[in-house]
């Protein structure tokens, strides 16, 4: 059995990079009660979950809503507990508050082994915070080609195959 971990109360919970762009590798992140959890995931899944997010937000009862918190860098040590597999969202109305749940990605083809899972629950302000830090990690890196759409290679000189 892998190990889980649930957050009911995260200090925060960000998103962040390691790595120069074109090679970053991204990191899911929370911590509470003195624990540092990181998650390793893709890009593609940053900018998904601060869309659906986004989305979940609009869709929920008016609420006052305090300022999003301002330090989401990521702490040291950077040190993966799993690569997410899987992301979900729940709105638990009782307490108002978004739950993220991460799932790993499972190690064997065995359906019977349970995989490791993240479960975070987050104030409003934190998902206003995880959003706009998700967006402006996606939108720093590498620049796109403006004909086929692909990321330009620093390497290249914004050069792109498609050009020939």
């Amino acid at each position: 059995m892998n190990e889980s971990f649930d957050f009911r109360e995260p200090e925060f919970l960000t998103v962040g990079t390691l790595g120069p762009k074109g090679q970053r590798e991204f990191f899911l992140q929370a911590r509470a009660e003195g624990q540092l959890l990181s998650l390793k995931v893709e890009k593609q899944q940053v900018a998904a979950l601060a869309d659906y997010l986004d989305q979940v937000l609009d869709d929920l009862p008016d609420s006052e809503v305090g300022p999003a918190p301002d330090d989401l860098g990521l702490r040291e040590p950077v040190i993966s507990a799993f690569t997410v597999g899987s992301l979900g969202i729940a709105y638990a109305q009782d307490i108002d508050r978004l739950i993220v749940m991460a799932e790993a990605i499972p190690e064997t083809d065995d359906e019977d082994e349970a995989v490791a899972q993240a479960r975070f629950s987050l104030s409003r302000e934190q998902v206003f915070g995880l959003i706009e830090r998700a967006r402006d990690l996606v939108s720093s890196g590498r620049p796109p080609c403006t004909y086929c759409g692909r990321p330009l290679e620093p390497r290249n000189r914004e050069w792109c195959p498609c050009l020939n």
